[in-house]
């Protein structure tokens, strides 16, 4: 199965569907038939103006249903239970506040809509230095109501991403080594001195995750009582980014709490020596054989 196919595999292109920021690489574009409607923070010719210059197809690029300004997705589209899925695809790492996004989603789906995600894994990417994401954080920014990055994240993305042998991104099971930081001392300080957290949003990587932490703070959250969505279904890493689909009828990660914590801890210990690679492609093929065995079984 390929990566369109798991972002997808919940999808009917029939039905209404949102995707959120596609810009240049729509998943479910309106040229291939799918019933959708498209939110991005630019329009169309805006988007083109924008990725003209970075040697990508503009031709794919849809147009632009709503421009988003940071309002609710049911003041933006002027509904509510209306959409029968959405995608975002490496959007909801970049949201200040991650408990609203994944609640204005829920508030235009429909009671059996989905929200598909492709998120990237910290491993393999710009972020691989940078500490995962824990619940309090993602709790506090909801409390607070934020609407833009805090100085404290902003310092926290510009000082600890980097590239790994020259690459901002490498993918599973690609050999790393020899990091170095994007950004230098000065221009960390000069973050220090001039960003402001005001209306005017500015883009980072808000939270890290490896697959069984975006789970596992997915669970809580549920728990918790601060989103409604569970998980549906979740596909492992492939590239530098996994795949997880939310929506009111899931049911949950079938994995208990430490079970979901040891795979954490698994996970930060996944190194590309043969030995280490073999054992995480082994115990990812058994978490996938439960998966299809537990799906089959409530068929």
């Amino acid at each position: 199965m390929n990566r369109k196919h798991k972002i997808l595999k919940h999808i009917d292109k029939n039905k209404i569907g949102l995707e959120i920021g596609p810009s240049h690489s729509p998943i479910a574009p309106k040229s291939e038939g799918y019933n959708v409607h498209i939110v991005d923070h630019i329009d169309k010719d805006s988007l083109i103006e924008k990725y003209r210059p970075h040697n990508v197809a503009v031709e794919k690029i849809e147009d632009v249903d709503f421009i988003w300004r940071g309002e609710p997705y049911s003041e933006l589209t002027g509904t509510t239970m209306y959409y029968d899925w959405i995608i975002a695809s490496h959007v909801i790492e970049h949201t200040p506040d991650l408990v609203s996004f994944i609640n204005n989603c829920a508030e235009i789906l429909k009671e059996n809509g989905v929200l598909s995600l492709a998120v990237p894994d910290a491993r393999f990417c710009f972020d691989c230095l940078r500490p995962l994401t824990g619940i309090s954080k993602i709790i506090d920014s909801h409390l607070q109501k934020v609407k833009v990055h805090s100085l404290g994240t902003a310092l926290e993305y510009v000082s600890g991403i980097s590239t790994s042998k020259k690459r901002a991104t490498w993918g599973y099971g690609k050999a790393r080594g020899n990091y170095e930081l994007i950004h230098s001392q000065n221009e960390v300080m000069s973050i220090m001195q001039t960003y402001t957290s005001t209306e005017e949003y500015s883009d980072f990587h808000a939270w890290c995750f490896t697959p069984h932490s975006f789970r596992l703070l997915i669970h809580d959250l549920n728990l918790l009582g601060l989103i409604s969505l569970k998980e549906i279904s979740f596909d492992s890493t492939r590239g530098c980014e996994f795949y997880i689909t939310l929506g009111q009828e899931g049911m949950g990660p079938k994995l208990s709490r430490i079970e979901l914590m040891k795979k954490i801890r698994a996970e930060q210990c996944v190194d590309t020596s043969f030995t280490e690679l073999l054992k995480f492609k082994v115990d990812h093929w058994i978490t996938y054989i439960r998966q299809k065995v537990a799906e089959y079984a409530h068929v």
